[in-house]
C-alpha cells in the first residue's frame, strides 16, 4: 500500500507513552532510577554515603572537577561511587545561579567583602572575576563549604533512612513469600 501524497504516516505508539503526558513519563523515569538505585547489592550506609558525598562535591563551583572530587570521596570512605557521581547533579545548569549565588551571600556574612551587589555585569569575563579579587573567592567557596556541609549531611540522612526502610519492606516481603 502506498500512502496518498501529502498524507501523514501515524506515528505508533506503544499504550504506556500514549497514557502520560511528558512530567508523568519524567516522574516515572525518576522513581525507575530511584527504585534501581535502592536495589544496588550495598548496604543502605554505603547507599546513603555515596549520595551524601555526591550532594556534597556538587556545592562546589568545581565545574569539571565534581564528579572527579566525589566519586574519590566515595572510594576513600567506602562509599557508592555511581550515586556520588549522579548526586553531583544537584548543581546543573538550571540551579548554579541560585546555588552559587547563595553560596556566596552566605560566605559573604563570614568573609568582608566590598562586593555588595554581584551582577551578571561582573560574571561576564574571568578578567571581571579576577577584578573582584580574592575575597570574592575566598567568600564563595566558604559559603560553597557551609552549604556542601549542610546539605551532604541532610542527603545522607534522608537517603539513610530511604534505603533502610526499602530494604526492610523488601525483607518483609521475602519473609512473607516463603
Amino acid at each position: 500500500m502506498r500512502a496518498e501524497q501529502g498524507a501523514t504516516v501515524p506515528v505508533l505508539l506503544s499504550a504506556r507513552q500514549r497514557r502520560y503526558t511528558w512530567p508523568q513519563r519524567w516522574q516515572r523515569r525518576c522513581r525507575y532510577w530511584y527504585y534501581r538505585a535502592l536495589r544496588l547489592e550495598t548496604c543502605p550506609k554505603a547507599l546513603a554515603r555515596g549520595i551524601g558525598l555526591g550532594v556534597f562535591a556538587g556545592c562546589f563551583p568545581l565545574f569539571g572537577l565534581q564528579i572527579l572530587i566525589g566519586v574519590s570521596l566515595a572510594t576513600i570512605l567506602r562509599g557508592n561511587k555511581v550515586l556520588a557521581a549522579a548526586a553531583t547533579w544537584i548543581s546543573n545548569p538550571f540551579t548554579y545561579l541560585p546555588l552559587f549565588s547563595f553560596n556566596f551571600q552566605l560566605g559573604r556574612l563570614f568573609v568582608p567583602t566590598d562586593n555588595r551587589l554581584l551582577t551578571l555585569e561582573k560574571l561576564s569575563s574571568w578578567q571581571t572575576l579576577q577584578d573582584l579579587g580574592s575575597d570574592f573567592l575566598h567568600a564563595l567557596m566558604l559559603g560553597s563549604l557551609l552549604v556542601a556541609i549542610a546539605l551532604g549531611f541532610a542527603a545522607y540522612w534522608i537517603s539513610l533512612h530511604l534505603a533502610q526502610r526499602h530494604h526492610q519492606q523488601r525483607r518483609h516481603r521475602r519473609a512473607a513469600n516463603d
